[in-house]
C-alpha cells in the first residue's frame, strides 16, 4: 500500500535547495509546483490552490510570515509548513498563530518533511490540536544561532550582544544542537 500523494506548493529563494526538495517530493509520487518569492507563490495558488504549502521564512520582499496569512487567506484548508535557517521561538509562534501547521528548521529532506506532514494526520485540512514545544536547551541554541547569523558569524560580536564571554560562547557552538 503505497502513501497518499498530495499537491505542494514549494516557496523558497535558494533555488538548489528548492529544486532539490521538489525532485526528492516529485520522486516520492506527490505533485509539486515551486516559486522563488511570495509573489510568484500566490499566482500558482490563485491558479490552483495546493494541499499544503512549504513556505521560507526569510525571502527577498515579502516574507514567509506574510505568505502564510496570504495562503490560508486564499484557502483555509491549505497546510503551511514554515522553513528556516533562522529559527526563533517569537518567528515560530507567530508562524503557527498565523496559520501554519509546523515551523521547521533548515536543512531538512523531503522525508522529515513528509514525517511531519503525517503527524498532522497524512491530509490537509485543519491545524492539529497541539503544537510542540521546543525545550528551553532548544530556544537558547536557536536564538545563539540567529545572533550569530546576524553578527555574519563573528563570534565576538555576538558574545557582546548576547551578554556572554566569548570563550562561553564558543563553548556553546561546540556543543550539538539540542532536541526538540
Amino acid at each position: 500500500m503505497s502513501a497518499p500523494s498530495f499537491s505542494i506548493l514549494l516557496v523558497d529563494d535558494d533555488e538548489v535547495f528548492r529544486s532539490r526538495l521538489a525532485r526528492a517530493l516529485r520522486d516520492r509520487g506527490h505533485e509539486v509546483r515551486s516559486a522563488g518569492n511570495a509573489e510568484e507563490a500566490l499566482a500558482l495558488a490563485q491558479a490552483e490552490s495546493p494541499e499544503y504549502a512549504v513556505v521560507d521564512l526569510k525571502m527577498p520582499g515579502r516574507g514567509g510570515l506574510h505568505l502564510v496569512a496570504e495562503l490560508k487567506a486564499l484557502d483555509p484548508n491549505t497546510s503551511v509548513v514554515v522553513l528556516t535557517g533562522y529559527g526563533s521561538i517569537a518567528t515560530a509562534l507567530e508562524a503557527v498563530r498565523r496559520g501554519a501547521l509546523d515551523y521547521l528548521a533548515k536543512p531538512l529532506d523531503a522525508d522529515e518533511l513528509l514525517a511531519v506532514i503525517a503527524r498532522a494526520g497524512g491530509a490537509p485540512g485543519p491545524l492539529p490540536d497541539t503544537a510542540a514545544t521546543p525545550t528551553l536547551a532548544r530556544a537558547e541554541w536557536e536564538h545563539i544561532q540567529r545572533v550569530l547569523a546576524d553578527c555574519e558569524g563573528n563570534v565576538s560580536e555576538a558574545a557582546r550582544r548576547l551578554g556572554l564571554h566569548r570563550k562561553s560562547l564558543q563553548r556553546k557552538l561546540h556543543k550539538y544542537p539540542p532536541a526538540r
